[in-house]
């Protein structure tokens, strides 16, 4: 496990990147556990007032009591694996914050994405820190200020791990776009702390 971080240039921002976070040998022994070792299911979001398939496979995982209400649809977690809780403290370890639950995506391939939105619902807290682990195929993940300007992209590879704090999602959204050349799966864990 690598700790040499690099800050991501996103003004009034605190985003970091630690690029190869993992070992490769780990990563790929976690991205083939989680794949078939999930309990992944389609989450259907509010889009443009109506209910739609979101374009990625999810499980939410969590203590009992982190209920998460996102998009108009209030997710109840699936417990722990042993797995995911050794992860969890972990990634608390270097970000400096206890989780209590994690966003688990599955991503079967490059047609599967997530479009411009912030994780800024009130569960979260008015400054929340997420840390983002990604496994399995690269993809391009960007910022957008919501103020206007061009995107900020960062290149997220296999064993990556990107903190997101502070006024980061008051200030910015963020994507994953479609990238159809991209063949492979990928699987993104994105750890929060759900105010309960």
């Amino acid at each position: 496990m690598s700790g040499d971080w690099s800050r991501i240039d996103l003004p009034g921002a605190d985003v970091t990147f630690a690029p190869h976070w993992l070992e490769r040998g780990e990563a790929d022994r976690l991205l083939a556990d989680l794949r078939d070792g999930l309990p992944w299911e389609v989450h259907r979001i509010r889009m443009f007032g109506r209910l739609v398939d979101s374009p990625r496979l999810s499980a939410w995982i969590g203590d009992e009591d982190a209920a998460y209400r996102y998009s108009g649809t209030r997710f109840v977690p699936h417990p722990w694996t042993t797995v995911l809780l050794a992860l969890r403290d972990r990634v608390a370890d270097a970000c400096g914050v206890a989780f209590n639950s994690v966003l688990a995506n599955l991503y079967r391939d490059g047609t599967d994405r997530m479009g411009w939105h912030s994780d800024d619902e009130a569960e979260l807290g008015p400054e929340p820190l997420i840390a983002s682990l990604s496994l399995g195929a690269e993809r391009t993940f960007r910022f957008r200020a919501k103020a206007g300007g061009e995107p900020v992209a960062v290149e997220l590879g296999h064993g990556s791990l990107l903190r997101m704090a502070g006024a980061t999602q008051r200030l910015y959204k963020h994507e994953l776009p479609a990238r159809k050349r991209v063949s492979g799966p990928r699987i993104n864990l994105t750890f929060r702390r759900i105010t309960v």
